[in-house]
């Protein structure tokens, strides 16, 4: 009982320090590749050799910055919303296995969990808008609102379809029934579920919420110092999440060429750490989506794909059985 207590704990450690780290990683890249793919030169001179204190540089500002709270806010609500916007990711990084066994909870149903918790962390910048008493910061959590309900639908959609090919709702188990087939038959799925979950993330082009040219930053409007850095903070562990899951149902997890299963983990954070740069690369590529364009290609473009993507699934286990 007691060794038993002892790997849990270890497990639930090496959770939060990834939480802590691989975020930090995701956002020190994004500076990086978006200083090289529009000639940003700022954030290649903090520090020297290459701008590497450029992330140290960005969290001694909002440590040192005055945290405000409005007069009319919602002081409770508005001083919640951070961490209900954060915390959510860390237990969903509690489900993601990164190797054969290697997930701190191994939950028959860890799919489905994975995706409620994510919504969650949503509600975060929902409150945030809210408690703000700021007209500007209430509109952009009703656009956060309405992504949420436009884009959880196709998402859901997607991760049903790689849960009917393998028959199960455990992350752990999709791995181990995913082959390498399975790329093309559920690409479409995979393309749907990455778009979607970037929209539910407000990531560019999907930030309508935090278009600072009209509505100056949404729901974070009011929020200054350390609550802010924990907004983004959340959006880079979001990110990881993300690419987590999308590594985990659609590109095979820790299966690779040249690795033992031990080592499979090294083929887990390659991939993760692939996709955040398409994350960044989709930021600095495409301009901000009008809003009526952004529910159009939620309703009449992700939706019918993920259905589509369904009834192939399901043709192809009726033919395979």
């Amino acid at each position: 009982m007691g060794t038993d207590l002892l790997v849990v704990g270890f497990k639930v450690l090496l959770v939060v320090v990834a939480f802590l780290v691989v975020p930090l990683l995701v956002g020190q890249a994004e500076h990086k590749v978006m200083a090289h793919m529009q000639a940003r030169l700022g954030p290649m001179y903090a520090g020297g050799f290459h701008g590497w204190a450029q992330l140290v540089a960005d969290g001694i500002k909002f440590a040192q910055k005055e945290d405000v709270i409005p007069r009319d806010a919602d002081r409770r609500i508005f001083m919640l919303a951070p961490g209900v916007a954060l915390v959510p990711y860390l237990v969903v990084l509690s489900v993601i296995p990164v190797g054969p066994h290697q997930a701190v909870l191994n939950l028959g149903i860890g799919l489905f969990f994975a995706l409620a918790v994510m919504g969650i962390g949503v509600i975060g910048a929902l409150m945030a808008g809210w408690a703000s008493a700021n007209k500007y910061s209430l509109l952009g959590g009703m656009r956060v609102a309405a992504q949420l309900m436009s884009y959880e639908l196709p998402m859901v959609f997607a991760a049903s379809s790689v849960a009917m090919a393998a028959g199960t709702l455990s992350l752990g188990g999709i791995v181990e029934q995913w082959r390498w087939w399975w790329l093309p038959w559920q690409a479409i799925g995979g393309v749907v579920f990455f778009v979607a979950g970037l929209a539910e993330l407000r990531r560019p082009p999907f930030d309508m919420p935090v278009a600072d040219s009209e509505i100056i930053f949404g729901p974070y409007t009011e929020y200054g110092g350390l609550r802010f850095a924990f907004f983004l903070l959340a959006e880079y562990a979001g990110i990881v999440v993300l690419c987590g899951l999308t590594t985990v149902l659609f590109l095979g997890g820790w299966k690779g060429p040249f690795l033992d299963a031990e080592l499979g983990w090294l083929w887990t954070l390659t991939k993760v750490f692939a996709l955040a740069f398409v994350v960044i690369w989709l930021r600095v590529s495409y301009p901000r989506m009008r809003e009526d364009q952004l529910q159009k290609l939620a309703w009449t473009g992700l939706v019918p794909l993920a259905l589509a993507q369904l009834a192939l699934t399901g043709v192809v286990k009726v033919a395979l059985s």
